[in-house]
């Protein structure tokens, strides 16, 4: 059976057709994911993602190849596992960011950098309390604040944390974090 053949059965919802590619194209699609930091499980799960969108957007007859099926599913898992990794890196800078300052007492924690959060300027205070407190996204912080955009957004974020760190540091001692 030709690619041809086989996009033509995938597009009439043959599971066969699917299967074939499955195999066919395993090895290839979660070698890329492993060889970008991911593990077997991880490429295993972007691959059969990847197969999901492809056999969706095919099914519903939205789908004009204009390469070869191999390339066409190869950019679903890219484009899948780079979002993966910017989830990855982001929950893992949430998680320092949380873990920095450790302490017995988050309430006591908690009050000590709010108080250096209230010492600095509106802006800082608005980005820093919307972003860790309320949760908002860089777009959302930019709208709200009148940045130009979420680079904008995200510089100031980085800036602002520097100066909180910078003043907690200044008017407390490790002591005061640690059991």
């Amino acid at each position: 059976m030709n690619e041809k053949e086989i996009f033509e059965r995938v597009c009439k919802g043959d599971e066969k057709a699917l299967e074939l590619l499955y195999q066919k194209y395993y090895r290839m699609m979660t070698k890329m994911v492993i060889k970008n930091s991911g593990t077997e499980q991880e490429a295993k799960d972007i691959y059969q993602e990847a197969l999901v969108v492809f056999w969706q957007k095919a099914v519903s007859g939205k789908l004009v190849l204009t390469s070869k099926i191999s390339t066409y599913i190869y950019s679903i898992c890219q484009n899948l596992w780079r979002k993966e990794l910017d989830r990855k890196k982001r929950h893992s800078s949430e998680q320092r960011d949380s873990a920095e300052y450790p302490t017995h007492d988050k309430e006591e924690r908690a009050k000590l950098i709010n108080e250096c959060i209230n010492q600095m300027g509106d802006t800082c205070r608005k980005v820093l309390m919307y972003y860790y407190f309320d949760g908002l996204s860089m777009q959302d912080i930019a709208d709200k604040l009148g940045f130009a955009n979420t680079n904008t957004a995200k510089t100031k974020k980085y800036k602002c944390k520097q100066k909180l760190d910078e003043l907690v540091k200044a008017q407390y001692s490790e002591q005061d974090f640690l059991d």
